[in-house]
């Protein structure tokens, strides 16, 4: 019997320790990139010593629960050093692991028969792209909630001590960034939206609702219409996704395989769904292609995960590192975003301080092929920010949020809004505000623009200006401006006064605008030239400036937003021309005799009509910022004098018609803008009052004018010019050896203009000697440059091949300009 009991108790030894043994225990964590702090999504870890593992989830978040016992975890994933962290055998632990990035240099897989596995996949993803395009839906709908983070990054530890930090040091101390996976960083704006999408393919038209909205760190509440899903979506299903303005070549674009290189990784199921793992990278260095990883669901060829980042060799402008993660669903056999990440670091150079940006979108409440009524959607790509969207509590955003903030998103809100309050903050913003706009903020007005407060010309020697204009602390709603200027040679005063008023903001802009000015100027100077005043027109001029003519003019105009990109402006305007040089102008009077006038005056209504489709604005308070379009740019002009009225002297109406375009060919070869224009004068006018054809007496490059052309050279009165000017992206420049390295781009440009004056215009004030009409043949300039230098310059050498001058050498030019472009 005691045998029998030992024997009994001996079995629940046994079975109690066993099942001790087998006691299940959880390893969880993070698994991140070791420099950016990124999570990586995907990546497989596995217990070492055993076939238990998982994957993590989309923002790196990995789980497993077990009875199987090991003493390390193994993170590995394309591209990154294999990982192995010690772990604590049978006890529930947190584990992070900051990957090492092992560099470009992948292992090639060589196919030594056959065809490589991985081409054959590609194609039948090509093959069923149309079908798994959302966009082949006859309608769809959802809703979007989009987080946008900026923060300053790569503070080295000697600048976060200075004293300029002291202030904020609060803020350093808030990030474990060993603990956590998160980096030291400043955070300067974050932003959420939820917002419900709108599409129907029959007509084509989009409509956004953006619900709720919540930014902080920037004051612009326009900001808001461009934070929703229609501007921050990257389709890869495109041929060409446009990033930055930079055409990248997608993965599965139709020409994929002239572009790529492919490698089957590996075979597995996602949930129920059996994946094909596809690695990809650019078959050729510095192109504009991707560089990461899809998974490929099986039978439906669509892409079911999507990671991938741009080449660090890639030749674009202030990117660190950019990072695209996507995941789909499948609803109702169509294969919909589900969640989107994307990362971009931004810096000047790749060791300096600079901006790191992180959106996060998500997307869920599908509705297929239900599609709203025309009339719903508007005209174009319709975006409607509700009155309420930023006036949401906490607790709604508590309760409507995708996804919950994280412990430090919830400080950074409590944070930004402290930075905000500190006298160092409002310095940053004051330099900042100076550095982009000219304008220095003092209270209630700013006072600018400092590049024109001290210049130098021939007529008036060391002239100064003084100027500014009211603050939006003065109004949100009008603004004041002007300015006096005094020539130290000529001895006399200049100024300009006037203001512009906002007559409703909402639903569209309205405003009017009312100016007196009276200054010197150069008469049909491009608008994107240097003003008189500009001290570097006074630095970098080609000849000295005489060329001056005094303007007192008044003008009065409205301003109306009819539609999305659809804007109109009249315009009233009263001119007093006076020559500088010459004194009077001379004219032919009836007898054949030669008279005189001290000035010219006119008066005339104006009518300005600009199209631009699915045009969108960042708007300030009286100023916009254009985020572009993809299709052509038009402008009607149609001017009509008034004479008689307010002294007006002549009878003429002019009508002028201007297109601009970008062409994207294929992303190797570049892209191509190119602008045209044509114009009629109907009547007799003055030449001051003609198209004075824009010259360029400067070293700096101006697209907008004829570089090779001088001042008041050509005058017409019926016209037509066209300019070109192609991109090649460094289609050469990235296939030399050591040049490749400084990311050189080239770029042609090819410039014409055809133009006359008739008899009758000729005669209405004669033409000064250096001022001439075309004849008939163009006039034609070429130019052949690098841009891209050192990031921030470009140089190119121009040449004129038409109405040449006696010297050769005034007919080749070389200049330079400044242009920020990634």
């Amino acid at each position: 019997m005691a045998r029998t009991l030992h024997f009994y108790a001996f079995l629940l030894l046994v079975f109690f320790s066993r099942n001790f043994c087998a006691q299940s225990y959880t390893i969880s964590g993070k698994v991140f990139d070791s420099e950016s702090k990124e999570p990586l999504p995907f990546v497989p870890v596995l217990i070492k010593g055993t076939t238990v593992g998982g994957t993590t989830d989309f923002d790196g978040n990995y789980s497993i629960t077990t009875d199987k016992l090991g003493d390390s975890i193994i993170a590995s994933y394309v591209s990154y050093k294999k990982l192995t962290r010690a772990i604590k055998r049978g006890v529930t632990q947190v584990v992070n692991m900051p990957m090492v990035l092992e560099g470009v240099n992948l292992l090639e897989v060589v196919v030594k028969a056959g065809e490589n596995p991985a081409h054959r996949i590609i194609r039948n993803v090509i093959a069923h792209k149309d079908f798994n395009n959302k966009r082949r839906l006859g309608a769809y709908q959802y809703e979007t909630y989009n987080k946008v983070e900026f923060d300053l990054n790569r503070i080295p530890k000697e600048m976060r001590e200075r004293k300029i930090f002291k202030p904020i040091q609060f803020v350093f101390d808030n990030v474990d960034s060993i603990n956590s996976g998160e980096k030291p960083s400043l955070p300067i704006f974050i932003t959420e939206a939820i917002s419900d999408m709108y599409y129907r393919s029959d007509p084509t038209l989009k409509k956004e609702v953006i619900k709720a909205s919540k930014v902080t760190g920037i004051e612009n509440t326009s900001v808001t219409s461009v934070m929703g899903d229609m501007y921050q979506n990257i389709n890869i299903y495109d041929n060409h996704i446009l990033v930055f303005g930079k055409d990248f070549v997608s993965p599965i674009s139709d020409n994929a395989f002239f572009y790529y290189k492919f490698y089957l990784e590996d075979s597995l199921f996602i949930g129920s769904t059996r994946c094909y793992q596809i690695r990809f990278k650019s078959k050729r260095p510095q192109e504009l292609c991707f560089s990461g990883n899809m998974w490929i669901a099986d039978t439906t060829w669509a892409v079911k995960r999507l990671e991938m980042s741009i080449p660090k060799d890639a030749n674009i402008n202030f990117i660190n590192a950019a990072n695209v993660v996507q995941e789909f669903t499948q609803v109702d056999s169509t294969w919909m975003l589900s969640k989107d990440r994307l990362i971009i670091d931004f810096a000047m150079n790749k060791n300096q301080v600079g901006i790191y940006g992180r959106k996060t979108t998500s997307y869920k409440d599908f509705k297929i092929n239900q599609p709203k009524d025309v009339k719903f959607y508007e005209f174009g790509d319709k975006i409607v920010v509700e009155d309420s969207a930023m006036k949401h509590t906490d607790e709604f955003w508590n309760s409507h949020r995708h996804d919950s903030l994280s412990i430090r998103e919830k400080k950074i809100y409590h944070m930004i809004d402290t930075i905000k309050t500190l006298p160092v903050y409002k310095t940053w913003v004051d330099i900042f505000t100076i550095f982009v706009s000219g304008y220095k903020v003092v209270n209630n007005f700013e006072i600018g623009p400092y590049f024109n407060l001290v210049s130098y010309n021939r007529i008036e020697g060391t002239r100064v200006r003084f100027g500014g204009r009211t603050s939006s602390k003065f109004s949100r709603w009008y603004e004041l401006q002007g300015y006096v200027a005094y020539g130290f040679k000529d001895e006399k005063f200049k100024y300009s006064l006037g203001f512009k008023s906002f007559i409703t903001k909402k639903p569209r802009r309205q405003l009017i605008g009312m100016t007196y000015k009276s200054d010197y100027e150069i008469l049909g100077q491009s608008q994107n030239g240097f003003s008189q005043d500009n001290i570097f027109a006074s630095l970098f001029r080609t000849s000295p400036l005489t060329n001056l003519t005094r303007v007192d003019q008044t003008y009065a105009w409205y301003e109306r937003e009819w539609l999305d990109g659809l804007t109109s402006r009249i315009t009233f305007a009263g001119r007093t021309i006076t020559p500088l040089v010459t004194s009077t102008y001379q004219y032919y009077k009836n007898d054949g005799s030669i008279g005189t006038k001290e000035n010219i005056k006119n008066t005339e209504a104006r009518l300005n009509v600009r199209f631009a489709y699915k045009e969108k604005f960042i708007s300030g308070d009286f100023s916009r910022i254009s985020l572009g379009t993809k299709w052509p740019v038009f402008q009607v002009n149609y001017a009509k004098s008034l004479q008689n009225a307010f002294r007006g002297e002549y009878d003429y109406q002019k009508v002028v018609l201007n297109i601009f375009d970008r062409i994207r060919l294929i992303s190797l070869l570049g892209y191509t803008d190119y602008t045209a224009e044509v114009g009629k004068i109907y009547g007799a006018v003055p030449f001051p009052l003609m198209e004075l054809h824009g010259g360029n007496e400067t070293y700096v490059y101006d697209y907008m004018s004829f570089n090779m052309m001088k001042y008041y050279e050509f005058a017409s009165d019926q016209y037509a010019s066209v300019g070109v000017f192609h991109h090649f992206e460094g289609l050469l420049f990235n296939k030399i050896p050591y040049v490749k390295k400084l990311k050189w781009r080239e770029v042609v440009t090819c410039k014409a203009l055809w133009g006359s004056v008739n008899e009758k215009n000729r005669r209405t004030l004669i033409f000064p000697t250096t001022l001439n009409a075309l004849g008939n043949e163009p006039y034609v300039e070429f130019s052949a440059g690098i841009e891209n230098i050192f990031k921030v310059f470009r140089i190119d050498a121009l040449w004129r091949s038409t109405y040449l001058r006696p010297k050769a050498i005034d007919n080749f030019g070389v200049k330079f300009g400044f242009q920020l472009a990634f």
